[in-house]
């Protein structure tokens, strides 16, 4: 097995890892907290120098972006919200994203101008038995707070990512098991669908239905598939070039960070829902060492 540091533990269900100027961040949903993580990498053994509490939230925190003036944005996923935290911690509506929504909001990628895109999944992803007949859709939400449909018909899309000019959009989506690219216009505007990778799913497996995403810089996507418990890093067309497990613990979602972002940072957990993730306290962060750097955002 690949050398494994567990960082942080006692989450109920961490999700929506970034790393950004020399930060990690997460959101533990079930948890309803925002963590700011600032890493001891001077010791051999990775490390944590601080766990901040950014923000508690009545509404279970998903996707994580910022604004051009540092205001951090988190998905409200049951809501159908953005909300923003400014620098003293006060929390306020940025966009209300309801109207369009169809189902659980859940993952969120945000460019250097502000304009976000949030992945509606199409069903509510906490009931027992979520409907996932129902098509997602990608939503773009203005600096200001306009909310529009992006991207229509996808399958559940869940993990976002940027490429580090901004101008593709990858979405993983997870009831069709495949990583969807789009051309981005100046202003925001998405074309050019096309299929980045089917993902081969896990021998006795159906599908690998990617969860979070995340890019490295030899355009390889590190994708969580939380059904076989694994973390795949795929190449464009899908072939598999690295699988990492975190014996038998459910991952989640995976972002490249640390000083020279060669350490996946990952959400691991071993129950999803609300009532036994927040009794158990089980989910944790993991760290494990790669050879290709990240990308892109996350």
């Amino acid at each position: 097995m690949t050398q494994q540091t567990t960082l942080i533990d006692g989450l109920a269900f961490s999700e929506g890892p970034r790393w950004r100027e020399g930060e990690f961040w997460f959101s533990d949903i079930h948890g309803g907290q925002v963590h700011r993580v600032t890493l001891d990498e001077s010791r051999p053994a990775l490390g944590v120098k601080s766990d901040t509490i950014v923000a508690d939230f009545e509404d279970s925190p998903s996707g994580l972006g910022w604004l051009p003036d540092g205001s951090l944005l988190v998905v409200a996923m049951e809501s159908g919200r953005l909300l923003k935290v400014d620098a003293s911690g006060t929390v306020s509506q940025h966009a209300d994203c309801s109207g369009l929504a169809r189902g659980s909001l859940n993952d969120m990628i945000v460019r250097a101008d502000g304009t976000a895109y949030v992945g509606d999944m199409g069903a509510r992803i906490f009931d027992e038995h979520p409907d996932h007949s129902v098509p997602g859709q990608t939503l773009m939400v203005t600096p200001g707070g306009e909310v529009s449909c992006a991207a229509d018909d996808l399958g559940a899309p869940n993990g976002h990512i940027l490429t580090p000019d901004e101008q593709i959009l990858y979405i993983g989506e997870s009831a069709r098991g495949r990583i969807t690219a789009f051309d981005v216009a100046a202003d925001g505007t998405l074309s050019g669908q096309r299929i980045f990778a089917d993902l081969p799913p896990a021998e006795g497996f159906r599908i690998s239905p990617p969860d979070g995403i995340c890019l490295d810089a030899e355009g390889a996507i590190w994708s969580a598939d939380p059904v076989a418990k694994r973390l795949i890093r795929v190449r464009p067309g899908g072939e598999i070039m690295q699988t990492v497990e975190f014996d038998g613990a459910t991952v989640v979602a995976a972002a490249l960070g640390g000083a020279d972002r060669r350490t996946l940072l990952a959400c691991v957990t071993d129950d999803w829902r609300r009532e036994g993730a927040t009794t158990r306290r089980r989910a944790k962060i993991v760290a494990v060492a790669v050879d290709v750097p990240g990308a892109g955002k996350p």
